[in-house]
């Protein structure tokens, strides 16, 4: 897949021109946001990987050529280990972003399916549904459970998330690439909206 990194950004005017369909990514700074950009790119390093929590810290475009369109990794919330100014300071760079980005199609929003969604987690989709923004929630890191444990995580959080959303998460996993079809059908459908 062609893909360029565009530039990184920490306020609206440093944004690139709003001439393209754009996905954003959110999640904790934990989930594996990093490695399923990579996947779905079919790139080892467009987007850093670390095991440091919170290493994304401004608005990081990408232009994914074949498709004509950007997406935008957004700095990760929750156990990034910043100080608290850093941490206020990205909310309301990512808040804005949100708010005022008029090409915004969907955020894919990224949970770790071993771990029950966060305050985080469900003020993100509430905020998103309070903008009219859609939400693909996926859930990551399904390679470290069984596939009967999988489904049942999946279904669990899914009625969770069912009290904020109506999508049904998508399971995924970087290592066994399970789920990309699914994430990319979501993501044109977005895009084509």
């Amino acid at each position: 897949m062609d893909v360029s990194f565009i530039k990184s950004s920490f306020k609206e005017s440093q944004y690139p021109p709003a001439d393209k369909p754009e996905i954003a990514f959110a999640g904790k700074s934990n989930v594996g946001k990093s490695s399923l950009l990579n996947v779905l790119v079919n790139r080892k390093k467009m987007a850093r990987t670390s095991s440091t929590p919170g290493r994304t810290q401004s608005l990081n475009f990408f232009e994914i050529i074949d498709k004509s369109m950007y997406m935008v990794d957004l700095p990760g919330y929750g156990f990034a280990s910043v100080p608290l100014q850093v941490k206020r300071s990205w909310g309301n760079m990512v808040e804005t972003y949100l708010r005022v980005r008029p090409n915004l199609k969907a955020v894919v929003v990224i949970l770790d399916i071993r771990r029950e969604p966060g305050e985080g987690d469900l003020d993100l989709l509430n905020w998103l549904n309070q903008y009219g923004l859609k939400s693909i929630p996926v859930l990551t890191k399904a390679d470290k459970l069984s596939r009967a444990q999988g489904m049942e995580r999946a279904r669990l959080i899914g009625k969770e998330l069912g009290k904020v959303i109506s999508a049904t998460p998508i399971i995924f996993s970087a290592k066994t690439r399970e789920g990309m079809d699914e994430i990319w059908a979501e993501i044109e459908k977005a895009s084509a909206s």
